[in-house]
């Protein structure tokens, strides 16, 4: 398959690794204004650690850009790896959901990725889990500030899409997002980095990799996102020609130990609204509180 932004070596170590790196995928002028209206909009000060009352922050938001003509780059390496613009359900955004890592564990022992016991799982807190869900065909890590060592960036394991594959074929009725044991899940995994990276990096992960808050022994700002990317339909393994897997089908294929597989869901595919939605609700409803006071 013909791709439009990634190299056959960026491909092969999406299928190793479980993702690919963008580098300067936008301007860091961008997302340093993003950052700062981040913070005015928490009522912290920027350079005053006394006024961040929080070291953990799951922000919502209304401010949204569509990433083909945000970062371009971006979309044409998120078609590369999904099979085609065709295959890509709706317009692909990204919005001012931030999260926002201000010292969790700072004052705690450092721990490294393969030490980490916190935290691991598989994003998707909105829907029943199968092998085959269309509603998370990419994770997306956008770095809205530097990322760097001991700065709170996502640990990763790199060698997880076996074991989530190997664990949803196992369920073709579905996994609810609390049915997840990700501690033993995580705990087959043997290979961890550090997400770390630039304001402006972009990271496209394979939706079953599993990834973890760290800790910010630094206190740095650090603020991503990680909006996920939707399939029109659920994902095909069972394609007539081998060459229309998409890279994320063939990393589930890979992971099976198979070629083709016939996947048909034994239960209703089903949507939920979490918590953390509403917590965001309140969130943005302080902020407008803020606004109106003139604060």
């Amino acid at each position: 398959m013909k791709t439009r932004a990634l190299t056959s070596s960026d491909i092969d170590h999406f299928l190793h690794k479980g993702y690919v790196k963008l580098e300067g995928a936008f301007p860091r002028e961008v997302a340093e204004r993003w950052s700062q209206e981040c913070f005015t909009r928490l009522g912290y000060d920027l350079e005053d650690p006394s006024t961040w009352k929080e070291v953990r922050i799951h922000m919502g938001g209304d401010r949204r850009v569509d990433v083909k003509e945000f970062a371009p780059a971006v979309f044409d390496a998120m078609c590369d790896l999904l099979g085609g613009a065709e295959r890509i359900g709706g317009p692909v955004q990204w919005s001012d959901h931030f999260i926002v890592n201000l010292g969790i564990g700072a004052d705690d022992p450092w721990q490294p990725a393969d030490k980490w016991p916190n935290g691991w799982h598989k994003d998707g807190d909105f829907f029943r889990h199968f092998l085959d869900s269309p509603e998370q065909g990419l994770l997306v890590f956008v770095n809205w500030t530097d990322v760097v060592h001991l700065g709170g960036p996502t640990y990763i394991a790199t060698d997880s899409v076996p074991v989530v594959a190997r664990f949803l074929a196992e369920h073709p009725e579905g996994i609810l997002p609390g049915g997840f044991d990700f501690r033993g899940l995580v705990g087959q995994c043997h290979e961890f980095e550090e997400a770390v990276g630039n304001a402006g990096d972009v990271f496209l992960l394979h939706p079953f990799v599993l990834h973890a808050a760290s800790q910010n022994i630094l206190r740095r700002i650090r603020i991503i996102t990680n909006p996920p990317v939707h399939l029109n339909e659920p994902m095909r393994f069972d394609r007539n020609d081998p060459a229309d897997f998409s890279a994320v089908e063939r990393g589930v294929l890979q992971g099976l130990g198979v070629e083709r597989l016939e996947f048909r869901p034994t239960h209703e595919r089903e949507r939920i609204v979490p918590e953390r939605v509403k917590r965001q609700m309140l969130l943005q409803e302080q902020e407008k509180a803020r606004s109106a006071s003139g604060m």
